[in-house]
């Protein structure tokens, strides 16, 4: 839907250029609407089995694929609570990252971080000081951190990691899946989860994630994995092509059809779609003076994070792009007013982006924001 476009409610919406949710396609809202089946019936299996066949191949893996009717912070914790068993240490670099302690501490698992300052990345030689110390069996690490616009280094850590072969690796993809390339099987990631309303571009509500034969050999050693995120109760539904309890099947039934529109697209076509709307947004923030948050040589893909070094009233300035039925990001928590964020994810274009980026400089020349 076009900026300044009105719904079929008569409510005009705003295009939005924020790290999630993001934009849903009409085609994709309307499969929302289909009639519903019953979670046990025959056409729901095939249903899930399209879904996870198709995630398999997004994800470059072989291993099993849940589906959760959840936000991905669900999933992060099934992955606290099924795999970890002894200690795990949680990388973090902002604040999402920072949940992968919180959720640790609050299941009662022994954790450790290591940390960097915010806008920083993750380095693999940090990580690796930290592993050989063999007091860890998880390592929690954050693809892309969506409050800072950091990219951590996926590759190189996972390199890293292989060193260890006793310890779990579980990747929060959360805004970068099906934006970046992420090759699990070929990385060795042992639970790599995202949320749906990110880069794939459904409403919010619904989580996915690949799990591997080592993480499922770790749930069965775990005690309390808790009821609802169980992963071997997960893996004795998915083995009929099922859930076990009442999933989003409407989210099902968009997933399936989003999918099927990213292979239309062509993967490579997708991941370089993304990396030209950061080009372009990176671009921009140095002509027009904004600092970059994000520390060079780690700098995202599918959102960019600004110094909010010009000192503009960022509440505003996003008030004025209401105006133009479109939404940008604040920076998130302690970064509020500090910088700013601007998504270029899921179904945005590089014409959006412009559109975007005139409408900035427009609002910030009209009004000195």
């Amino acid at each position: 839907m076009a900026a300044g476009s009105t719904s079929s409610e008569g409510t005009s919406h705003k295009k939005l250029f924020i790290p999630g949710p993001t934009e849903v396609r009409p085609e994709i809202r309307a499969k929302l609407s289909l009639a519903p089946i019953g979670h046990r019936a025959p056409e729901f299996s095939e249903l899930f089995n399209s879904i996870t066949s198709k995630l398999q191949r997004l994800l470059y893996t072989q291993n099993q694929i849940f589906l959760s009717t959840s936000s991905g912070t669900g999933l992060m914790e099934a992955g606290i609570r099924n795999c970890v068993e002894k200690k795990c240490l949680n990388a973090t670099c902002g604040a999402f990252s920072e949940r992968w302690h919180k959720i640790a501490l609050d299941n009662g698992k022994q954790a450790d971080t290591v940390s960097v300052e915010w806008g920083k990345a993750n380095t693999p030689e940090l990580i690796d000081e930290k592993l050989s110390s063999g007091e860890y069996d998880a390592l929690c690490f954050t693809h892309n951190e969506t409050s800072t616009g950091v990219t951590n280094p996926l590759y190189e850590v996972a390199e890293v990691v292989k060193k260890y072969p006793d310890v779990i690796f579980m990747v929060d993809a959360v805004s970068s899946m099906s934006g970046v390339k992420i090759e699990v099987d070929k990385l060795g990631i042992d639970l790599c989860l995202a949320s749906v309303q990110k880069c794939l571009a459904l409403p919010p509500g619904f989580s996915v994630c690949s799990v591997s034969q080592k993480a499922l050999n770790r749930a069965e050693k775990v005690p309390h994995r808790g009821h609802y995120f169980d992963f071997l109760a997960l893996l004795k539904k998915a083995a009929k092509g099922q859930t076990p309890t009442t999933p989003s099947i409407p989210h099902m039934y968009a997933l399936d059809s989003q999918l099927d529109a990213i292979f239309a697209e062509g993967l490579e076509n997708r991941f370089e779609r993304h990396r030209r709307m950061a080009d372009m947004v990176r671009s921009w923030a140095s002509k027009s003076g904004f600092e970059m948050f994000s520390q060079e040589g780690y700098r995202s893909n599918t959102v960019s994070c600004m110094r909010n070094n010009k000192g503009i009233n960022v509440a505003a300035l996003n008030s004025e792009l209401a105006k133009k039925n479109m939404l940008i990001s604040n920076g998130y928590g302690i970064l509020k007013e500090k910088a700013f964020r601007i998504a270029h994810m899921g179904e945005l274009t590089p014409v959006d982006i412009e559109e975007l980026l005139q409408n900035i400089d427009e609002i910030l020349e009209r009004t000195g924001t």
